[in-house]
């Protein structure tokens, strides 16, 4: 290695290095291992996973597909077959609908074909941390504008933001981690004006009182994202797609930048989710109900304050620090996404709707941190 490539090299590497990333805190595996007991002990509610997704059912149909299925073959007729498969579900044309290998690589794909360096994103803040991490490392501007204390969109705030340099806009509806859906009549007048490409990010839709889907036609520069990682419970196989126009869609379906970008198996296993819809309707219906059960619960604890939700997740905020609670709960094997302080709240925490007997210890254990 000659000195100028040598010098090159330690320099890229050390620009690699400073990157700013997704980082996962502690693991279930290494708390249990910490506390010296089984891994099934521990209560996981900080990753928004829905565990009321029947598992039996889903894994039976994961051992159709095993039998289905040539592992030794590239797929491809699968993606197409999953496009009409959506089409049906979200009664929009199927070209009208691109795939991806789970949200976060979709805004990655978009970020990627539009935004180049110097460009301006806007966004609000809190919200969703990977596309602020897509458009830094693409070497453009990420600009954000805080919510109202509402935990609503700050649609002056916003409007005033765009210029001839903003090329993107995301929204997060509902939004993580404040788990609240924004106005429509918002929305719709940030994306109307906006002069680039419009991701509203939908990826708790069906949770929600509402979506945009069946307007897609009226917003040629908007991009909806939606993922089986939810109201699905796919989150392993990592499974996303888009609504668009079709021009747009098809851009990004056919300009990806890698052959096959989801698996075959991956794409089978949404197909059969879709032809056996009651799973996910009974799993959402059901988690619906528990959500605002929780909420009620968590309320009724001196100290805490839960949030109105439109999400598989609440949003709380203690009166104790958060990192004298994120402990304490840790000792007693449950895990929650901390925050810290959001807008004018100084203790939050995002906490996934955990399947009853999960949510009765942690509120069982909130009352005796909290002194209740």
């Amino acid at each position: 290695m000659n000195t100028s490539y040598q010098a090159w090299f330690k320099q890229k590497l050390a620009k690699l290095q400073n990157l700013d990333c997704y980082r996962v805190d502690v693991t279930p595996e290494a708390l249990a291992t910490h506390l010296v007991v089984d891994q099934s002990k521990i209560i996981k509610l900080n990753f928004n996973e829905n565990l009321f997704v029947d598992r039996a059912k889903q894994t039976t149909l994961m051992k159709q597909l095993a039998d289905e299925i040539d592992l030794r073959l590239y797929p491809e007729d699968e993606e197409a077959k999953l496009r009409e498969k959506l089409s049906s579900y979200l009664c929009v044309p199927k070209d009208s609908i691109a795939v991806g290998n789970a949200g976060d690589e979709l805004i990655d794909r978009i970020i990627r074909l539009f935004i180049e360096p110097n460009d301006v994103a806007v966004s609000f803040t809190p919200s969703f941390a990977i596309p602020r991490l897509c458009v830094k490392r693409q070497g453009g501007e990420y600009i954000t504008v805080p919510l109202r204390d509402d935990f609503q969109l700050d649609t002056d705030a916003l409007l005033n933001t765009f210029s001839d340099k903003t090329c993107l806009l995301y929204l997060c509806s509902p939004n993580n981690p404040t788990s609240n859906q924004m106005k429509p009549q918002d929305i719709e007048k940030l994306t109307k004006a906006f002069p680039g490409i419009v991701i509203l990010d939908e990826a708790y839709g069906e949770f929600a009182n509402y979506s945009f889907v069946s307007r897609i036609q009226e917003f040629p520069n908007m991009i909806i994202l939606r993922t089986f990682s939810k109201a699905f419970g796919l989150a392993m196989l990592r499974l996303g797609y888009v609504v668009a126009n079709p021009e747009l869609a098809g851009v990004l379906r056919d300009r990806a930048p890698l052959p096959y970008p989801v698996s075959g198996f991956t794409i089978r296993m949404g197909i059969k989710m879709l032809d056996n819809i009651d799973i996910e309707q009974t799993a959402v219906a059901a988690l619906v109900a528990e959500r605002e059960n929780l909420i009620k619960q968590l309320n009724q604890i001196k100290g805490v304050e839960a949030f109105t939700s439109h999400a598989d997740f609440v949003l709380i905020n203690t009166k104790t620090p958060a990192d004298e609670i994120y402990a304490k709960l840790l000792k007693r094997g449950i895990m929650l996404k901390k925050w810290g302080r959001l807008l004018q709240y100084e203790n939050c925490f995002r906490v996934t709707v955990g399947l009853p007997e999960m949510n009765v210890k942690l509120i069982e254990a909130l009352k005796q941190i909290q002194g209740d």
